[in-house]
């Protein structure tokens, strides 16, 4: 993915179709010229229907259709015949996808598997025929309902990543040269901060058969929390992942209170996200020596088990991916 084709936001207006109106024909032949009344319905009009698409990574098909509306529906006829429904509109987007009522901000629904379809908009029902009004008391009713108006409104569509295992690090903790090594996933590289821009996916082969994805989040930094860096932009990717990998380097000042940062960050933009499962990885360990090692473990917190590993010397990266399989499959 391109940095400027990732769109995980956007404010789209969505109008469903109307109705169509119940017709009030009375049959008529040669021979009957007061038939009873025949009127068919209206149909209804269309929906505006979200469909998962686990072949779409992005919102970016959606950023300038910003008026989505669905057609309206024909209305009944004679002979009992039912007015043709309105086209629905299916918006395909990719799984993890939430839609908002844009003015309470409420969740509406979300897409998290390929071909499921929610209705966020449905058409307006059609109006009944005539036929429907007849009784012993009124044989010849004249009239018929008309069709409902279709609905409309403003929603958003927002974008979490779905993924197995979250990285989480400040900007150059290696998250981007790990996916690189370990899936077939190009993200760019460079020695400067915030070079990931938007969240990268890796299917990492594990041992035969066995895959999972791993998911590079952008960034985090001291404060993210409340918008700086990055800020919510991309700290909201982190919630859909089943577990957590915090990567801090080998060359860091103080490794447990980088893990501590990060750690708070993601309790005070979330406090749930705290009860995923964590690994803590040490990167660029080929730089340091046995000796350096456990003087660094020494350090670590106790409640989250750690581990050594190097992206560029191969150094535990099979150990790694046996840590993060054992703990998504418990």
């Amino acid at each position: 993915m391109a940095d400027n084709n990732f769109i995980d936001y956007v404010k789209i207006f969505c109008a469903s179709g109307k109705g169509g109106a119940g017709s009030a024909h009375f049959y008529r032949a040669r021979g009957i010229p007061k038939g009873g009344p025949d009127g068919g319905d209206g149909g209804r009009g269309g929906h505006i229907i979200l469909e998962g698409n686990d072949q779409m990574w992005t919102l970016l098909h959606l950023k300038y259709r910003k008026h989505i509306k669905a057609s309206i529906s024909g209305g009944g006829s004679r002979n009992d015949r039912h007015g043709a429904d309105g086209e629905d509109i299916v918006l395909q987007v990719p799984l993890g996808t939430l839609a908002k009522d844009a003015e309470t901000g409420e969740v509406l629904c979300e897409i998290t598997e390929n071909g499921q379809q929610i209705i966020l908009l449905p058409g307006g029902r059609g109006g009944l025929g005539n036929t429907h009004f007849k009784s012993p008391t009124n044989q010849a009713p004249t009239y018929a309902q008309p069709g409902e108006d279709g609905q409309e409104g403003w929603f958003i569509l927002e974008l979490k990543v779905l993924a197995d295992v979250g990285l989480v690090g400040f900007p150059n903790a290696g998250k981007s040269t790990l996916l690189s090594v370990v899936s077939a996933a190009k993200p760019e590289i460079a020695d400067y901060p915030f070079t990931t821009l938007v969240p990268n996916l890796g299917v990492v082969q594990h041992r035969g058969y066995n895959s999972f994805i791993i998911a590079d989040i952008p960034g985090i930094i001291e404060g993210a929390s409340e918008g700086k860096g990055l800020g919510h932009r991309f700290l909201r990717h982190i919630e859909r992942n089943s577990m957590l990998l915090f990567l801090v380097p080998a060359d860091s000042d103080d490794h447990a209170k980088e893990y501590g940062i990060l750690l708070s960050e993601l309790e005070k933009y979330n406090p749930d996200l705290i009860g995923k499962q964590r690994l803590l990885a040490i990167s660029k360990a080929d730089i340091l020596d046995d000796e350096l090692k456990r003087e660094i473990a020494a350090t670590l917190p106790k409640d989250v088990p750690h581990m050594f590993f190097s992206s560029v010397s191969g150094e535990h990266l099979q150990e790694l991916k046996d840590a993060l399989w054992a703990s998504l499959n418990p």
